[in-house]
């Protein structure tokens, strides 16, 4: 599964359980290890005639497990050697690969639980430090699910998003969707300091309680002042609590689902378009961008990048249809209909 805090909570590292214990895993290694000294301890036994003590001439037991573990650890000491050809062809066919197995043995439990640790700590570090202009996803649940997933149909690269849950099965389907990832609880200030929440480009909340949203919110506004999050709000009574904690979108997907039903009562097409302009693989797209210096004092009607619907000057909202939309401002900030594919590309033409 890519930094505020000098040092990384381990508990924030990115990481899935893994079905064996250590202790189990370790004590599996040291007897395969064990195993395979005994099988070459064996051989060694079996054809000590081939084997020459340049000592005292005489080929014990002692002998025989000093030159196995002299021979499976390093390449021996010349006191102790094979002579015949049978001894030769047995430390070169099945002594050899045993001393390669030990070795790897050795070295993936050095990495397993010595280095990988440090290893995961330096990788989220770089990974970290790289995040800018990113956004974050708290909650892989359906609706963080299918925010990933248009985030990407629009163009974002997978690598860009990072993801918040404390559940390994959705942390799992959103690795493999290529996202950075993390283990941990989102309202908590290290969480959100360790994803750069206030390097992100944007933070969508989807926790699936409101009560957890609404501190998610609350805790994200004062770590990134600037940053736009939206927030998925179930209870309407709760709407106006996550927009005061500093949500800058409250969506409520009961009552978005009420306005398209309401509206396909009144016409059946109302709901296929607004349901084209939300989607990514619609004909049409809304695109939010700044006036441009030469927009500056023109009306609203005549952008020529698309379909002008919204001016936003400062707090306020006018329409297409009010006398503020005949004049645009240094400043305003237009909502517009385009052409599919221009709202990711920046680049709109006449829809």
């Amino acid at each position: 599964m890519r930094r505020l805090p000098p040092i990384l909570d381990r508990r924030l590292a990115l990481r899935r359980k893994g079905a064996t214990p250590p202790w189990l895993s370790l004590l599996f290694r040291v007897a395969l290890a064990f195993a395979l000294i005994g099988v070459a301890l064996a051989i060694f036994w079996f054809d000590r005639g081939g084997l020459r003590d340049n000592t005292d001439g005489a080929i014990s037991f002692t002998d025989v497990v000093y030159f196995t573990i002299i021979t499976i650890t390093s390449v021996g000491y010349g006191d102790i050697v094979p002579v015949s050809d049978q001894a030769r062809m047995f430390d070169s066919f099945l002594v050899t690969p045993i001393r390669l197995f030990v070795w790897l043995i050795f070295l993936g439990t050095a990495y397993d639980f010595l280095l990988k640790g440090v290893w995961e700590r330096w990788r989220m570090k770089v990974i970290q430090q790289k995040l800018r202009g990113h956004v974050v996803v708290v909650g892989y649940g359906t609706s963080g699910t299918e925010a990933v997933n248009e985030l990407i149909r629009r163009g974002t690269d997978a690598s860009s998003i990072v993801v918040i849950d404390d559940s390994p099965a959705a942390l799992e389907a959103a690795q493999d969707c290529g996202v950075t990832i993390i283990d941990a609880d989102a309202t908590r200030n290290a969480t959100l300091d360790a994803v750069q929440v206030a390097r992100a480009s944007a933070l969508i909340v989807a926790a699936g309680r409101d009560d957890t949203s609404i501190l998610i919110v609350l805790t994200a506004r004062r770590l990134a002042p600037d940053v736009p999050i939206s927030v998925i709000i179930r209870s309407e009574d709760n709407e106006a609590l996550a927009r005061q904690a500093g949500a800058n979108t409250v969506i409520n997907p009961a009552s978005f689902a009420g306005l398209l039903l309401a509206g396909s009562t009144h016409g059946p097409h109302i709901a296929d378009y607004l349901a084209d302009l939300a989607a990514s693989d619609g004909r049409v797209a809304l695109h939010e961008r700044r006036v441009t210096p030469d927009e500056v004092g023109k009306p609203l009607s005549a952008i020529t990048t698309g379909v002008g619907l919204r001016v936003y000057r400062g707090d306020d909202c006018y329409g297409c249809w009010e006398p503020e939309a005949d004049r645009l401002l240094a400043g305003d900030l237009l909502i517009e209909i385009v052409p599919k594919g221009e709202a990711q590309t920046g680049i709109a033409a006449p829809a």
